[in-house]
């Protein structure tokens, strides 16, 4: 089975829970307002030290090791893939947000090959924006998070 690990950052303003995700480049996801947690596949890492470079390839921004948490694992239906995602509380400004890129052939079977971003944007968005707009089979990282939020509050 394959394996993808990724970090989702949160904060709290005014009560108010915000994650940061993102939206997939390429053309595939133009158009589609669908985000999702930054994430990537490793194969002979830990899933923390994935984590934390995938982070800082699709973010450009660099996460300490020592502030993340463990939120879960789930296994994605849709690709077969387990994503275990770490957590932690932070603030940065999502607008000097850079990704790496991959080539892609576009249009398919044309011959012509193209640049694109992996993730065109990052955003903080309130954990019920996020539950609207985050791919389906992440919804339950959402969930985890919110719930080690509130126990700690008590």
């Amino acid at each position: 089975m394959r394996r993808s690990a990724g970090i989702l950052p949160y904060k709290v303003v005014n009560n108010e829970i915000f994650v940061y995700l993102e939206h997939p480049g390429g053309p595939y996801w133009q158009g589609k307002d669908l985000w999702s947690i930054c994430k990537g596949e490793y194969t002979n890492e830990k899933a923390i030290d994935a984590a934390i470079r995938e982070f800082k390839e699709e973010a450009n921004i660099e996460i300490n090791k020592d502030d993340l948490f463990f939120i879960g694992s789930e296994k994605q239906e849709a690709t077969n893939k387990l994503v275990t995602v770490f957590g932690v509380e932070t603030d940065f400004d999502c607008s000097k947000m850079s990704s790496n890129t991959f080539t892609l052939e576009w249009p398919p079977s044309s011959g012509e090959y193209h640049e694109f971003p992996e993730m065109d944007e990052g955003r903080w968005l309130s954990i019920d924006e996020a539950e609207k707009k985050i791919l389906k089979g992440q919804r339950k990282f959402l969930e985890k998070l919110n719930n080690i939020i509130n126990r700690e509050k008590t």
